[in-house]
């Protein structure tokens, strides 16, 4: 039996069509498709290889909510019994008075006391049904609103790059600023600091990431780009 034979890199970047591996001995996974004995990519992305799984990981895209994902959503209608919120997708999701907070909430209360228009908050997604309606809950540790510091926007697909291997990048990059950094799976990120400045010199490192994580040697380039700010 011939040998299977791998073709791509860790992190290349392919497009649809490209020939991943040949042979039995790997395993397509989200963004491939088997034809034959050959592995191809069926869309533009990043190569990820996992022992014998082969995945591309996105370069665009919107996001799309899965149950558990921790994001960050901004209020964008009070009503008389829930919030809603906007957290990048294209239907809004609902926030609850009993997911919104553990305090007694009578009838008829202001709502806003809770959580005002266009405040942003930490929430996480619990519930995503077929007809695309999403439960959200304010109920687990370290969700709560955002005070103060910016809001700004990555690709979704590029969090895990962000983070980095055991939180190695974005810690590199709150050291290196001086900033607090809260990282939402739907590629909503909150940047706060005292001094404007590091919050700034913390959103162009997070955006060097963004363009460049496709490279070998990130975390060096990320370094250096820090070292110049």
């Amino acid at each position: 039996m011939e040998k299977s034979k791998l073709l791509v890199e860790e992190r290349q970047i392919v497009v649809p069509g490209d020939i991943l591996a040949e042979g039995m001995d790997y395993l397509p996974e989200q963004g491939t498709f088997r034809e034959d004995d050959k592995i191809i990519a069926s869309n533009v992305g990043m190569v990820s290889i996992k022992g014998r799984l082969i995945k591309l990981i996105a370069l665009n895209g919107k996001y799309i909510p899965r149950t558990g994902d921790v994001v960050i959503g901004r209020i964008t209608n009070v009503a008389t019994m829930n919030w809603l919120v906007d957290i990048g997708y294209a239907y809004e999701a609902g926030l609850s008075l009993k997911e919104a907070t553990s305090d007694y909430i009578p009838r008829g209360e202001d709502l806003t006391q809770f959580y005002d228009f266009g405040e942003n908050i930490m929430t996480k997604v619990i519930t995503v049904s077929r007809a695309k309606m999403i439960d959200l809950t304010m109920k687990g540790p370290g969700l709560r609103k955002l005070k103060g510091g910016r809001i700004i926007e990555i690709t979704p697909s590029k969090v895990p790059r962000i983070i980095g291997r055991e939180g190695s990048m974005v810690n590199m990059i709150k050291d290196a600023t001086n900033t607090q950094i809260i990282i939402g799976q739907n590629g909503k990120i909150w940047i706060h600091s005292e001094d404007p400045l590091n919050e700034l010199k913390a959103e162009e490192a997070i955006k060097f990431v963004d363009d460049n994580c496709h490279k070998d040697g990130l975390t060096e380039e990320v370094k250096k780009f820090l070292e110049k700010k």
